[in-house]
């Protein structure tokens, strides 16, 4: 009968159960997927790009292979060697920590999840190695032991194999968990497999969780822990089909990236929304742009507050009302600045500094400004840094969404310079842009309102327009989660 023979994870009940233990396998069980392929393809293209992830898709017939016909444990040893082979190891941890939070997130399984966070004390045991798993499972939920596979390694790279005692199936997995607990015995067992059993059976209650669960998806609200900040390039879960189409799309996708970037920097302004649509990349324009106007002397510029989702807002913002635009940046690559469509104008994060380069550009006539300061691809608002607000009243909001379908176009660990690369990759890119009427006499620093208030009020009709919700997280915050710094330094391509 196998592990089918036990009561079905729905029959467990969630209730009464904090000061009880819970030990549960992660793909098939804690996770809705039983395949872990997406998540080495995640880290593979992020760590070692599209060659990294070519040889893991050539190797994983010879995975599935062994996997059927001799065992489990010899098939994830051949995608773990064709994954983590030669990699740093600082560099898995990173994409650990980064990249997979999201996409485990999504995978949940609801009623494994519904059991599983109902217990004061929680246990995971997985094949997969552990250096993958435990950043999303200890921060995210709320995971007390995290037992899984342990790679080896040899001057901070990996190796490609695994430390003894092997792959955690089976015996492994009881083994470790009898170790573990020595002779308590935790209160429920959840599996998906056969090769669950063994640590099943050790514990007081054990269930079997179904592949195709009945429950709703779980939602992010359902979480110990928002993800608001990942990074990583690719928007999809890399499924073998999908990572197949990733890599024949690559060499046209450059090839068409590299021809709407052009478009972009070469065209005159008004002309360049037609050669977009005609090249596959839509903008969509969302109330009444301010008409231009001829300045006076002492007249002050508009200055555009907008959320920041990706390199390319001030182009399409640029494109949206006709005329380019300049923008004041930081941390954008020399490259970047050098490319630009649109006059760049970098601040230093000295406030009295950057107020006066601000104050000055406004003389010369309109602005854009990215209050966030960093780009944020989940829908939430970073605080607004409220500089802007005391440096002019001709202040117009403005909301921007993009959709990507492939890769994404913001990185915080990658290189920066590919940013606009990668955007222009996706098959049909499209950027979503609300103008707002300017803020109103009573809604400025002019009125008698605080700096900090009008920041605030901004960031909250931009982030009702959207559905986003609004954080106190900053750019620091961002990269401290990120890349493990405060986001200061800057590092040309």
């Amino acid at each position: 009968m196998g592990i089918t023979m036990f009561p079905i994870v729905e029959k467990c009940t969630s209730e009464e159960r904090e000061k009880e233990t819970v030990v549960a396998d992660l793909d098939g069980t804690l996770l809705g997927s039983p395949s872990s392929f997406p998540y080495f393809a995640l880290v593979a293209f992020d760590v070692g790009g599209a060659l990294r992830l070519l040889f893991l898709l050539l190797a994983s017939p010879l995975a599935g292979f062994l996997y059927y016909l001799i065992s489990e444990s010899a098939g994830i040893q051949v995608i773990i060697f064709a994954t983590f082979v030669g990699i740093k190891v600082s560099d898995i941890e990173s994409a650990a920590r980064a990249v997979l939070p999201k996409f485990y997130s999504e995978d949940l399984h609801p009623e494994s999840w519904r059991v599983f966070s109902s217990c004061g004390k929680r246990c995971v045991l997985t094949a997969t190695p552990r250096i993958m798993v435990e950043p999303f499972l200890k921060d995210y939920l709320g995971v007390d032991i995290v037992l899984g596979t342990e790679i080896q390694t040899y001057k901070d790279r990996a190796t490609g194999f695994v430390r003894s005692p092997g792959v955690f199936v089976g015996k492994n997995k009881a083994d470790a968990l009898t170790r573990t607990f020595g002779d308590t015995q935790p209160e429920i067992g959840l599996g998906d497999r056969d090769t669950d059993i063994p640590f099943v059976t050790l514990c007081k209650e054990g269930y079997f969780v179904p592949s195709k669960p009945k429950a709703k998806a779980v939602t992010i609200n359902n979480l110990p822990k928002p993800i608001i900040f990942h990074d990583g390039r690719l928007v999809q879960k890399p499924t073998p089909l999908m990572a197949l189409f990733i890599l024949l799309w690559i060499p046209f996708g450059f090839f068409l990236s590299c021809l709407r970037a052009c478009a972009g920097l070469l065209l005159p302004t008004p002309l360049q929304y037609y050669a977009f649509w005609a090249i596959g990349v839509r903008l969509i324009i969302k109330g009444n742009p301010p008409p231009r106007i001829n300045k006076s002397k002492d007249q002050s510029g508009i200055l555009f507050v907008s959320c920041h989702r990706t390199l390319c807002d001030p182009v399409f913002l640029s494109m949206a009302l006709g005329h380019p635009i300049p923008t004041v940046t930081y941390s954008l690559s020399r490259f970047s600045e050098i490319v630009a469509p649109i006059k760049t104008i970098r601040l230093t994060r000295e406030r009295a500094h950057d107020a006066s380069i601000i104050k000055k550009l406004l003389k010369e006539g309109d602005l854009t400004i990215f209050p966030e300061g960093t780009t944020c691809r989940e829908p939430f608002l970073l605080r607004f840094s409220s500089l802007f607000a005391e440096l002019t009243d001709e202040i117009v909001p403005v909301a921007m969404v993009n959709k990507m379908s492939m890769f994404h176009g913001t990185t915080a660990r990658g290189r920066k310079w590919m940013d606009m690369f990668f955007f222009f990759m996706n098959p049909r890119p499209t950027y979503e842009i609300t103008f707002f009427n300017k803020l109103s006499h009573e809604f400025t620093c002019k009125s008698g309102k605080s700096r900090h208030e009008v920041a605030n009020y901004v960031q909250k009709v931009i982030a009702e327009t959207l559905s986003y919700e609004c954080t106190s997280f900053t750019r620091k915050d961002k990269y401290i989660t990120l890349a493990g710094n405060d986001g200061t330094i800057v590092k040309n391509p």
